[in-house]
């Protein structure tokens, strides 16, 4: 398959036509590009060498878009981010994985009397008292078995540096992995089926920042010596653990560490989804260019000067540590930046820049989020463009009325 779009796009035409595309819709709105979005779904296969790539819904939050990348070869089951959603998934997809840990005991009673349910999907643990909460919900004797999965922590201990990583699991070790399966084995109601790993320092951390060169050496450095460390611990986990409890899968990655994530032997399937969208995140990395498949448009409502003007909107700033990299960016008309002192608003947000001086009232300005599915939850639907034309417009969580987290 020949596609039209592909990560070494024409900025000018790109941003152009889906200005001219979208001229009919009043901004502000969000687009989903229909080459861009396949030519990141079958680059991600590529990159997974082989190995099923589970779609990770927080970073999409639009059922259509997720139903569309199961239908690809290469793509199966989905990583919910909450209970409640992975309940609301589980009533047309049959594997779902909840990727956190839950305290909804509500959510729990639904999933243990539900014969299809609990059939479907898996619970995220890592400590016994995780295990005790589900008891205390639903008693083991009254319940269907719950489908468990232990997350093991990723991170790496370096000695110079410290806690690499983020803050998840206490199952680090293969022998505290070991005493959990034997603990999830021994109790009544429960059935391990799965072990997790999101190694977040290689997976979320941009390896190539744009202007820092020594900062990316660094940071590969850092990467390379972290998964050289989790692929020997990760095989050990995975053995004590597949030694007390028959294995569905081992789940690992996510969209930045896709290649050196699919090349470990213990992993049998990748996590991701943010490479699906093409968030700005991932100009920073060297290994790979995702197309920028999802973008919104804001209105220029306002001219306080003649060398700026004020959009509306525009706050729309990603989750992590506060800085400018969490900001949206700004990408058509080209040459167009933020003002310091105010950035990106919650309702308005003025740029300056030359083509400021030529923008009217009622004209757009398009920027793109640091992440990935957080642009579902500023929006309703995702308008999708083929070509030259918006052909059908999709509902996100929000627009169905859904909101997890």
């Amino acid at each position: 398959m020949k596609l039209r779009h592909d990560s070494r796009y024409d900025p000018i035409g790109y941003w152009s036509r889906l200005d001219s595309a979208t001229s009919h819709l009043d901004p502000v709105f969000a687009v989903l590009d229909l080459d861009a979005l396949s030519y990141n779904a079958f680059d991600m296969v590529r990159r997974a060498g082989g190995k099923p790539i589970r779609i990770a819904t927080k970073s999409v939050r639009c059922r259509a878009v997720i139903e569309a990348a199961l239908a690809v070869p290469g793509y199966r089951g989905v990583l919910a981010y909450t209970l409640a959603e992975a309940l609301w998934l589980a009533e047309t997809l049959d594997d779902v994985v909840v990727g956190y840990p839950s305290t909804d005991r509500s959510a729990y009673r639904k999933l243990a009397t539900s014969e299809q349910l609990a059939k479907r999907v898996t619970v995220m643990v890592d400590s016994p008292g995780q295990l005790d909460l589900i008891d205390a919900a639903v008693s083991p004797h009254e319940r269907e078995p719950i489908r468990v999965c232990i997350e093991l922590d990723s991170s790496w201990a370096s000695r110079p540096l410290g806690h690499i990583g983020v803050w998840r699991s206490p199952v680090h070790t293969p022998q505290q992995a070991r005493n959990l399966a034997r603990t999830i084995v021994g109790r009544p109601g429960f059935r391990l089926v799965g072990v997790m790993g999101y190694e977040a320092q290689v997976a979320g951390l941009g390896n190539a920042p744009a202007g820092k060169p020594l900062r990316g050496m660094l940071v590969r450095r850092i990467q390379q010596a972290s998964m050289a460390e989790l692929r020997e611990r990760r095989a050990l986990a995975v053995k004590a653990v597949a030694e007390l409890a028959e294995l569905e899968f081992v789940n690992g990655g996510g969209t930045g560490s896709i290649e050196v994530t699919a090349a470990d032997r213990s992993v049998t399937e990748i996590a991701a989804g943010s490479g699906l969208f093409g968030p700005h995140l991932f100009d920073n990395y060297r290994h790979f260019k995702p197309a920028p498949a999802a973008a919104f448009a804001l209105p220029v409502v306002r001219r306080p000067a003649p060398d700026r003007v004020t959009l509306l909107g525009g706050g729309w700033i990603a989750s992590g540590p506060p800085g400018a990299d969490r900001l949206p960016q700004i990408v058509w008309p080209q040459g167009l930046r933020m003002v310091p002192r105010e950035m990106a608003g919650e309702v308005q947000t003025p740029v300056v820049g030359a083509a400021a001086r030529q923008l009217r009232i009622g004209d757009r300005v398009w920027a793109r989020h640091t992440k990935s599915g957080e642009l579902s939850e500023h929006t309703n639907e995702l308008h999708v463009v083929d070509g030259d034309a918006v052909v059908s417009s999709v509902p996100t969580y929000r627009g169905e009325g859904k909101a997890f987290l």
